[in-house]
Parts: C-alpha cells; structure tokens; sequence
C-alpha cells in the first residue's frame, strides 16, 4: 500500500465520516478490491477503521478518532487550503501533492476536501483569450523547486531563433495567464542580474539533477517582479500629452491608465480652475494609443498638446455631434 494513498483514504474518511467503497475508489483513482486491501492494512496499523454493514453501509473511523497530521490552528488551516485551487498547480506538475495537501488541512478542519473550491476560484488568465499551458512549465518548475540548474533554449521574440543558456531559475509569476520566470543566468559570482523569461518562449528545458545552485536567501520574488513591471510599463510610455480633465474625467484617469501612472500625473497636476478641471501631462505608448485611451474620456477631456492628436480628437467629435445632432429635414 502507498502511504501517500493511505495518509489520503485516512484524511477522507476524517473529513467525510462515512464513505462507500466505490466512493474512495473513485476519489483515489483505484479498485474498490485495492481499497479493501488498504483500510485492512490501516487498521492492522492501528488506525480505528471498519466496516458498516447493510445498504447504507461504508466505511468510517471510530467516532471521537483524528489524526493530528498538520499541527495547523484553524485560521492557518483555511488559508492554506487555498492552496488546492485548480489550475496553476496542476499546470506546474504538482497535482498530486496538492492534493495531498489540500486532504490535510481538510481533516484539519473537519471539512470536505474540496471545500476551498467551493468557496473560492482563481481565474488567472484575461478575458477573450486562450492562455495555453506552456508545455515545458513542469520541467522548469521542478528546477525552481529543487534549486537545480537549468539548461534551456530561448527565444527574445516569438520569431527569433533560440539561443541555449544555463540559468539559475529563483521562481515563476503568473501574470494574467501568462507564465514568466525569474532567473539569473549562471556563470562566476557575482553572476548577472535577474531577468525575466518568458516560459512559452522556452524552445527547451532541462533541469541539470546534478548540478544545484546556491540561491541568493535575500532575493524576494514579489518585490522583483513588482519593480519588473512597474519598470516594463513605463518603458512603454514613450509619448507625451497635455491634458484639460474635468472632475469626473479626472476621476476615470486610473480606469485608463496603469494605476501608479495615473497616480503620479493626478499628483502633478496644476491647480483646478474655476470649474473644477485640472491640466496634467500623461505619458501614452503612441498618439494612437493615446487618441483611443482619450476618446473613451469623451467630453470629460479636452487635449492641448500634441496639435496633430487634439485636431484628430476634434475630428472624432465632429463625427459624434452629426451623428447626435437634429435629424436632416
């Protein structure tokens, strides 16, 4: 018997009371035969199973018996159930502990083992698109967590062809559907800066099982990535413009712009007029990014600068009024 399986049937049996046969068959992924066989071995270990008889038959663990697997309080418990949420685990290779996992702090907490997901969902990738599992995602996650070199081919863009690296991989980021990893490229201390890889860029991967790396304890994952793409967003914005917001256009700003950048250009604009309306300067990635993110202010903004953007903007309103405007007689 596995004890894997065996630590699974037990934490089932805690946190359901009763189950068939068929039942643990069909959560463990065997035979009703090797489910016999198994809650035989767990009670010759000790372990207060059996048998009810009859129709409404099954088996569970003597009333008042739990096993202590976690050594969790209740509130550690429920957050790390969350930890069992479909889909980015399973997409790393990591299914199987999960679930293990999740079956622990279930019994922990006396709950069915699925009563995270019943709860709460993570619904990683943005809206109208597919977000296909890097098929090489495993591989690079089994590196990451062992701390094991890992030698790749990559790409710089889609189309280019790829260069072979060896890297010292510290983590991955799922951001909006998208899997990145964090890594150094390997070579004498001190090795290079981290840098970020896109994993469906990765034409190959190989974690080197023989070859671990000593991994910087000071590197903080969410701070670099957090820097990475505040960095990344700005060298987007290559363009200026000079903005008259109203109030309420004011108030829109963040729901155009990346929030910080939003923030920072509210935060240098001149004093309201008479009206409430205020002047800022906002950095854009091109005049047409900048005329469709504008267009949607409407009324509620007005552009100075560039000229070329405020005449195409004008242009825009002018459609708008004739299409509003009193009927032709």
């Amino acid at each position: 018997m596995r004890t894997a399986r065996a630590i699974s049937l037990l934490l089932l049996l805690q946190a359901r009371r009763s189950m068939t046969g068929a039942e643990l068959a069909a959560e463990l992924e065997v035979s009703e035969r090797t489910v016999q066989r198994d809650v035989l071995a767990l009670a010759e270990a000790g372990v207060p199973v059996y048998a009810d008889r009859g129709r409404a038959g099954g088996y569970r663990l003597l009333d008042g018996y739990r096993t202590r697997l976690t050594g969790l309080d209740r509130t550690e418990a429920e957050v790390l159930l969350l930890a069992g949420l479909p889909g980015p685990l399973g997409d790393m290779g990591l299914a199987d502990p999960a679930l293990a996992a999740r079956l622990k702090v279930a019994g922990e907490l006396g709950e069915a083992p699925g009563a995270g997901a019943r709860r709460f969902h993570l619904d990683a990738p943005g809206w109208f698109r597919d977000a296909p599992v890097p098929p090489l995602l495993a591989e690079v996650a089994r590196a990451v967590w062992g701390g094991r070199l890992l030698r790749v081919r990559y790409r710089r863009r889609p189309d280019a062809d790829p260069v072979e690296r060896v890297l010292r991989p510290y983590g991955l980021v799922l951001k909006a559907g998208t899997w990145y990893l964090a890594a150094r490229p390997d070579g004498d201390d001190p090795a290079p800066a981290h840098r970020v890889y896109r994993v469906d860029r990765l034409a190959a991967a190989e974690p080197l099982a023989d070859r671990p790396f000593r991994r910087d304890e000071t590197f903080d994952l969410a701070a670099f990535w957090d820097a990475k793409a505040a960095e990344f967003a700005r060298s987007l914005l290559r363009e200026r413009v000079t903005v008259r917001l109203s109030p309420h256009g004011a108030a829109r700003l963040p729901h155009l712009l990346e929030t910080a950048t939003a923030r920072e250009a509210l935060a240098g604009a001149g004093e309201p007029d008479g009206h409430g309306w205020v002047t800022v300067r906002l950095p854009v990635e091109s005049l047409d990014v900048g005329y469709e993110e504008l267009l949607r202010l409407g009324p509620e903004a007005e552009v100075l600068e560039p000229p070329a953007l405020r005449r195409r903007l004008a242009e825009a309103a002018a459609r708008a009024a004739a299409l509003y405007g009193p009927p032709q007689r």
